[in-house]
């Protein structure tokens, strides 16, 4: 008897947990943080077919460019308001030579790319064509300067290139190149992975060397560089405590790089072939970062109360198994549903973190890892899923976080990961816009989530959703729609806020005008 009534008390809690609804309370009066842009950037590396044939294909193309630049790639990018492009790598950055990449490019000397797939280099694509599509673009270029196979004085000189107004050589030689004012460049980063494919070195080494080469990284006239040191990969806390200690005061930003990844030996799984707990582990791991970012902060906050220095999460972002019949060493992968959801909740981590958290730029933009965009020889180009999210909370930029409660069910997952099966973030843009972006994780059900949300029914409201039949969804050339954004109607106004039903694995944004 004493079992029958254990037995039926526990289906009882388990049907009423089965039942709960989600709800969110959000907190619009204790907004205090800004959701810098920069949070949304890009990174385009000398990898693959990222710069040649995705960005660049030459003004004497068949596809249709502007001065070199794929228009298409070129608009889209303009349609996510990108607001920062990370180059050139990524490992790259560290055999690369700056002044191979100027002056006609029919004499520009060519190089093995030892690091991806052995690929010829051209070097047509340079520094001038690399930030003039900043500008195109409307966004910031953050330059990765060589520490592992590069001197001071090379590096020294190519901020004076690209940043001096003067009569000095370096300008001069720039006017020579056909730009004569120089470019804006902030953001600097001194090495990349020195840890890696860097250099191989300890953080001790690195530290000392890091303080050596930016000395020589002068600001010129009005222009002020936002100095990067070379930060730890994941869980590597020894490497950023090492860093802080050592040279904190020499540095604005301090990098970090996370990747969901099942590990880097053996297959990491297929970009579009994987089953529903191969869904929900991915979604532990890339929430995982939240932890990541926390321990780092906190032994930043440890040499840097005052959040001086900057956590700049530079690389981030999925890595499956290169497609099937793709050339080894170009990274280049599907990207299906279920990396829109690792992009809208890593998001969802990022906004709550901008007291520190000062930039993050996705691995790669395009035709490279978890990329926005993917193109071919033969001028299409395909929309990602995870172009879409950025596209979706791109209202987030600048834009004020409201700090919200969530209380939601839980799914346990491999290796003792527990994953929320709603996330969600929201924010108030400086017009006064309230907006809320919301994942539905749970792969099966439908959710109806309660939001409690002051004085919403004075608002309008606008919504978008994406969604598909299976996880596993993805766009193609030939089918490139088949995951794409669609305007969401499922909101009704409550006496105290809203609710909002969210069907299976979703994403949706809601704005309150």
């Amino acid at each position: 008897m004493k079992n029958y009534l254990l037995t039926a008390l526990f289906c009882i809690s388990a049907s009423l947990l089965a039942q709960q609804k989600t709800v969110i309370t959000i907190y619009p009066d204790k907004g205090t943080q800004v959701i810098p842009k920069e949070i949304y950037g890009q990174f385009a590396e000398h990898l693959g077919t990222c710069i040649y044939g995705g960005i660049w294909v030459g003004e004497d193309s068949p596809i249709p460019n502007t001065s070199g630049y794929r228009t298409d790639v070129l608009n889209a990018l303009r349609e996510l308001k990108v607001p920062v492009i990370r180059w050139p790598g990524g490992c790259f950055a560290d055999e690369y030579h700056w002044m191979d990449g100027i002056g006609p490019r029919e004499k520009r000397p060519t190089m093995v790319n030892t690091n991806w797939g052995g690929t010829i280099e051209d070097n047509s694509f340079g520094t001038h064509e690399f930030l003039n599509f900043c500008e195109l673009v409307g966004a910031e270029p953050y330059i990765s300067g060589n520490v592992g196979s590069g001197t001071v004085e090379e590096m020294a000189k190519w901020v004076e290139y690209m940043t001096s107004d003067g009569d000095s050589p370096m300008a001069n030689l720039r006017r020579e190149n056909g730009r004569d004012k120089p470019w804006k460049v902030k953001y600097f980063g001194v090495g990349n992975e020195s840890w890696g494919c860097g250099g191989n070195m300890r953080p001790e080494f690195y530290a000392d060397l890091y303080r050596q080469y930016q000395t020589y990284c002068r600001n010129y006239g009005n222009n002020r560089l936002y100095k990067v040191a070379s930060g730890a990969s994941d869980y590597d806390y020894n490497w950023t405590d090492v860093l802080m200690k050592n040279a904190a005061r020499h540095m604005h930003g301090l990098s970090l790089h996370y990747y969901t990844v099942k590990g880097w030996s053996g297959s990491k799984g297929a970009a579009t072939q994987f089953t529903e707990d191969d869904f929900y582990w991915t979604m532990g791991k890339a929430l995982e970062i939240e932890d990541v970012i926390k321990k780092h902060i906190d032994i930043m906050d440890k040499y840097d109360p005052q959040k001086r220095v900057g956590l700049l999460l530079d690389e981030w972002g999925t890595w499956w198994d290169e497609e099937p019949g793709t050339i080894g060493g170009h990274l280049y992968q599907q990207n299906a549903l279920r990396d829109a959801f690792v992009a809208s909740l890593t998001f969802d981590v990022f906004h709550k973190y901008t007291d520190r958290l000062t930039m993050a730029n996705i691995a790669q933009m395009v035709n490279v890892l978890q990329a926005m965009i993917l193109t071919n020889d033969k001028g299409g180009m395909v929309l990602t899923p995870t172009y879409h999210v950025f596209n979706m909370y791109k209202v987030h930029q600048d834009a004020t976080y409201l700090p919200m409660d969530i209380q939601t069910d839980k799914k346990n997952v491999r290796d003792n990961r527990v994953v929320p099966l709603l996330s969600s973030t929201a924010s108030k843009d400086k017009s006064g816009v309230i907006h809320i972006s919301l994942s539905n994780v749970d792969a099966r059900n439908s959710q109806e989530v309660m939001i409690e949300l002051p004085d919403v029914n004075q608002r309008t409201i606008k919504g978008s959703i994406l969604t598909s039949a299976n996880l596993t969804d993805h766009n193609t050339f030939e089918n490139p729609k088949k995951v794409e954004i669609a305007p969401f109607n499922g909101v009704s106004k409550t006496k105290n806020g809203l609710v909002v039903k969210l069907p299976a694995k979703s994403i949706v944004t809601l704005s309150f005008q």
